[in-house]
């Protein structure tokens, strides 16, 4: 992943509520996939290994952030137990069809929460964040960021 991607999945998070955390998650997989495949393709295995590694962090990730007293729950539990198994069998064999199939599972929950996600009205899960204002300044074809609020009271509150 690019210092550039996770510059722009970290403002992502910071701005995410519940429901849009789950979709950034499921991209963050689909995004270490695609890089473990690429790694495979380059045969560069220790890049594979760890690109790997990190979408079943994802995804041991989303399995804990279920609720499960609420019904789609106990299904979803089983699919990413499903992908996990299926991950650890990719990083020990190097078979790419198995990050193919566990992108094949992550792919329509990506785009389920997706549609969802505009429908949660809660605020960001994280408090007291920096607010980033994008627009087009000095010109047509550059984007700057503006950082406001630039208070010493900034990030996480303990």
């Amino acid at each position: 992943m690019t210092s550039e991607i996770k510059r722009q999945f970290t403002f992502r998070i910071s701005q995410a509520n519940p429901t849009e955390m789950i979709v950034i998650l499921y991209e963050m997989t689909l995004q270490y996939l695609s890089d473990a495949a690429e790694s495979a393709q380059q045969k560069n295995y220790a890049e594979y290994r760890e690109n790997v590694r990190r979408a079943r962090n994802c995804v041991s990730e989303l399995l804990q952030s279920l609720h499960m007293e609420y019904e789609p729950a106990g299904a979803l539990r089983q699919l990413y137990l499903y992908c996990i198994r299926r991950l650890s069998q990719a990083e020990v064999r190097w078979h790419t069809d198995l990050l193919q199939e566990t992108a094949g599972i992550i792919t329509p929950l990506r785009d389920a929460y997706r549609q969802i996600a505009p429908q949660n009205t809660a605020g960001p899960v994280m408090k007291n964040t920096q607010t980033v204002y994008a627009g087009l300044t000095y010109g047509k074809n550059t984007l700057t960021e503006n950082m406001a609020d630039q208070s010493p009271n900034r990030g996480m509150l303990v």
